[in-house]
Parts: C-alpha cells; sequence; structure tokens
C-alpha cells in the first residue's frame, strides 16, 4: 500500500495561510465598508452583514443609544412596524444589561430563562434559543449593542465572541460619528424649518395684522387642514410674496 510521505507541516501551514487570508479578508470587508461615505442606517445595515458573516444565525439587531434608550436601528430581517420605534431601556432585557455593564452576553440555551431575559411578543426572533449580545464601544462609553440570535441552541465559541467583541471596538466610533452626523442633520433642517416659519408668520402679521401667535396658529390650521407639513405651508406663504414682489 502507498502511504502519504507529504510532511504534515505542509499541510498545516497551507491551512494556516488559509485561514490568515480568510481573516484577512474579512478584516478588509469591514474597513472598505466602514470607509464608505453612508448615511447611519446604510452603516448599520453593512454591520449587520459583517455580523452575520461571522456568526451566521436566525437573525441580527442592532440597537443604538439615543436620549438613554436603546433604539432598533437595523435587522437582518425586515420590521418595518418595529424598526426605529422600538426602544429599552438602559438595564431592560438582556440588551439592556448588556449597555448598562457594557459587558457582552452568551447564552447557549435556553435564554429566556435567564433572569435578565424580557420577551417581546412582536418580534418573532423573540422565540429562540441562543444569543450574542456584544456592546457598541466609542471611547470608552456605550453607543449601541449588537444581538446575534438562534432558533436552536448554539454554543458560541470564544473566538466568535472574541470576534464580535472586536467589531463591537472597530465600529463603535462609526456608529457615533454617523448618528451625531445625522443629529447634527436633523438640527440644521429643524433651524432652516424655523427660519421659513418665521418669515411665513412675519408675511401673515404684516398682510392680515395678525399678532406673531395668531400668524402661528394660522400655519398650524392650514397644516393640519390640507394635510401639509407647517414647513409646506410656510414655503407656499414665501413663494406667494416673492410672486407678488416679482410682478
Amino acid at each position: 500500500m502507498l502511504q502519504d510521505h507529504t510532511p504534515r507541516t505542509t499541510v498545516l501551514t497551507a491551512t494556516s495561510d488559509a485561514t490568515a487570508a480568510s481573516k484577512l479578508q474579512l478584516v478588509h470587508e469591514i474597513g472598505s465598508r466602514l470607509a464608505a461615505d453612508l448615511p447611519l442606517h446604510s452603516v448599520l445595515q453593512r454591520i449587520v452583514e459583517v455580523v452575520s458573516t461571522i456568526v451566521p444565525g436566525d437573525s441580527c439587531f442592532i440597537y443604538v443609544l439615543e436620549d438613554d434608550a436603546l433604539v432598533l436601528r437595523a435587522s437582518m430581517t425586515p420590521h418595518p412596524d418595529e424598526l426605529n420605534r422600538l426602544s429599552l431601556k438602559m438595564g431592560q432585557g438582556i440588551t439592556g444589561w448588556v449597555a448598562a455593564h457594557r459587558e457582552p452576553v452568551a447564552v447557549s440555551t435556553h435564554a429566556f430563562e435567564d433572569p435578565r431575559f424580557e420577551i417581546f411578543t412582536n418580534l418573532p426572533e423573540d422565540r429562540y434559543e441562543a444569543i450574542l449580545s456584544v456592546p457598541l464601544l466609542s471611547r470608552g462609553q456605550v453607543v449601541g449593542v449588537i444581538n446575534v440570535q438562534h432558533r436552536q441552541p448554539h454554543a458560541y465559541t470564544a473566538t466568535e465572541v472574541r470576534a464580535v467583541a472586536t467589531l463591537g471596538f472597530l465600529v463603535g466610533a462609526e456608529v457615533e460619528m454617523a448618528r451625531l452626523e445625522a443629529a447634527n442633520s436633523q438640527l440644521s433642517e429643524q433651524l432652516e424649518t424655523r427660519k421659513i416659519l418665521d418669515r411665513a408668520k412675519g408675511i401673515l402679521q404684516r398682510d392680515m395684522g395678525l399678532t406673531e401667535e395668531e400668524a402661528y396658529l394660522t400655519i398650524q390650521r392650514q397644516s393640519r387642514q390640507r394635510r401639509r407639513s407647517k414647513r409646506e405651508i410656510g414655503e407656499a406663504i414665501i413663494l406667494a410674496e416673492d410672486l407678488r414682489r416679482s410682478r
């Protein structure tokens, strides 16, 4: 019988090289996704995709800390009714515990029996056996939580926990930056809306002899009756004024 005389060191080296290449490819993938100039929801969705590659599961959620509440911002499966609406308090459920203590939690079976567990009947993934919950950190402060869940028991390896935890360190700052940019954009939008409403109120006060409060209530009433935002009503008033002046 012929024997395989291939040195074991050669086989081990080839396997090690393949593993290293796979890890390098994953790091490159993470870096390229985070380097892209994307809005917060797109960044979070890409993180979900990366996490699902590291630890394939039945669901993956990302919660972002906003005003002392953890808000569901991204999901592996569609949840249009809960996305951006479902929120948890710090310390609430396993997710809230992870955020409050800034430590990962890995429960391999009977997650619903964990004393920290809290069910949300409107999410089908709450009927799971195993969960890996990891904090997203930026400069030592929690900015969110990543959850991976399995419907069947799943023993999370130390490598899986460490990999997702490391990802939490890597993307925490990116999530915080994207969140701040989104908040700044929203603030700019609010300031621009206020400028438009102030100008529109001024026009109504001058042309109709109204007080500032009466002018605002007029815009508000038109907004409700026409089912348009107050900003749209204000823009219409300003447009009408500009057209009148151009004649």
